[in-house]
Order: structure tokens, then sequence, then C-alpha cells
């Protein structure tokens, strides 16, 4: 809907809903503001969503140059300056949690981190290494299965399989190599991702949504998180994998909105 230029590069950004409720969304490192494009309407009923592209990623400018996750950090914050926004829950998936979990800005008062981890291991960097190995091939094909079956469960790979034969035919029409190169340097800023000496300033609410069935991401690394956040909830979403929003979207939104609407309030029971 509209793009927000930060040093001279264009970052495109959606707001759907007017509320005085504020959801803003940052994606997982192969998706973009169109991922979302599904749920909206049952969102912006109760709440304004804010869609974001990093840098490298959807409708956003690529870059030329490699960079770190700071890069993204400063245009989120930077995005909620220029919209005004006020009382903002930030969820991150995956590396949008990795960048979601940086955040300080006082605009923001609560935080949600679905399927994502406090640093990149030796074990992530090995499944970065190998989607770069593919994404440098440009071939739709050889990218879509050395990406996409470890994303979700098994039972959803099997049970979606025409969907995603559809989805990988997709790949191969829609994914140019200037996509595939801006895919290497996300994979590339997240490897110096390393965020636990930090985790215990944050002083928000936050929620964490974690998958039994995540090998990407998996529930151990969302039980690290919750040890090094000061009274972080921790929620486990069975029989689902790394792309919880789409395996179980009724789960994983009423988790957003439930906390939306009362994680700022204490019990007393």
């Amino acid at each position: 809907m509209a793009y927000f230029n930060l040093n001279g590069k264009n970052a495109y950004y959606e707001v759907h809903g007017k509320s005085d409720k504020t959801l803003m969304i940052l994606n997982g490192i192969m998706m973009s503001t169109s991922s979302w494009l599904p749920f909206i309407p049952m969102l912006k009923r109760t709440t304004q969503v804010i869609l974001v592209d990093f840098f490298d990623q959807g409708k956003s400018e690529p870059m030329t140059e490699n960079y770190t996750q700071a890069i993204q950090l400063e245009l989120v914050e930077a995005l909620l300056d220029a919209l005004d926004l006020q009382q903002v829950t930030l969820l991150g998936i995956s590396y949008g949690g990795e960048v979601a979990m940086k955040c300080r800005s006082s605009r923001v008062n609560q935080l949600i981190l679905a399927n994502t981890t406090a640093h990149t291991d030796q074990s992530l960097k090995a499944i970065g290494d190998s989607w770069v190995y593919a994404a440098e091939t440009f071939d739709g094909s050889v990218f879509f299965k050395a990406t996409i079956p470890p994303i979700y469960s098994k039972t959803f790979y099997n049970d979606r399989i025409e969907w995603l034969n559809e989805r990988e035919k997709l790949f191969k029409k829609a994914f140019k190599p200037v996509w595939y190169e801006g895919f290497i340097r996300l994979v590339r800023s997240a490897e110096s991702h390393d965020e636990r000496a930090n985790l215990s300033d944050i002083q928000i609410p936050v929620l964490i949504i974690s998958a039994e069935e995540d090998v990407i991401t998996p529930p151990q690394c969302q039980t690290d998180l919750k040890a090094r956040i000061r009274d972080a909830k921790l929620v486990v979403i069975k029989h689902c994998g790394h792309a919880a929003m789409y395996e179980k979207p009724t789960e994983f939104f009423s988790l957003v909105l439930g906390f939306m609407l009362c994680g700022q309030d204490q019990f007393e029971i």
C-alpha cells in the first residue's frame, strides 16, 4: 500500500483496519506481506494490522551488499516512529522473531515470538548453508525440495501434497535470480544472530509460541528463550511444524489475539 524510505532504500508496508490495538507482523525469511493476506479479514475485525517487507523481501528494495539484522531492526523501529504507532504488539515469526527480540522501542508494549531462536547455532547455520546452496542453483524445484519439506510437519506435508505441488510450480515460475540473491543475503544476515546475553533486558509481556514438530527451530529453542526472558509465557502447539500459522491457523491466531487482549493483565487467584 505504501513505501517508507530509510537511508535511501524503499521498504514496503501495508496498514489494514482501524483499532485502538495494533499488531505489527515481522515475516519469516521466505515470506512477504502477501503471505498474511488470507488472515487479514479475520485479524482486522479486532486489531489494526501493520505488515512490512524486510529489505531483500517482497516489494521492498533489494540490498547490494551483505549486512546484519541490525538494518532490519532499524527499519522496524523507524517505521514505528514514522507511523507514530503507540502500544504495539510486535509479532515475529522465525527470522522476524530474531529481529523482534532485539527491538526495545517504547512504542512496543507486548512481544510475541513464534518458532524462533535466541541464537544461530551450528545446526541452524548448516540448514542455512544448505538453503544457500540450493538458492545458488536458481532452480525453483531444487530450491523447493531443499527448503520446504523440513518447514512442515510430516502429517501436514502428506495431507497437503497437492497444494505443495502447486507451490513448487509457483516457485519455478515466480522466483527470479534477484529473489534468490536477496534470499541468500537474508540467510547470511542471520548467521551472526545471538541475543542470549540481552534477553534479560526485555521488560514487557512476552508470549513464546512453539511447535511440537518444528525441526528448523525445535521446541528446545523456545524453552531456552523462556528461561532467559523474565515472566515470559510459553505455549506449544501440538502436531505442528515450523510454519505454525499455516498448519494450525486457528490455534496460532487464538494465541496471538488472546495475548493481545490479556497479556498485560495480572490475575489474583
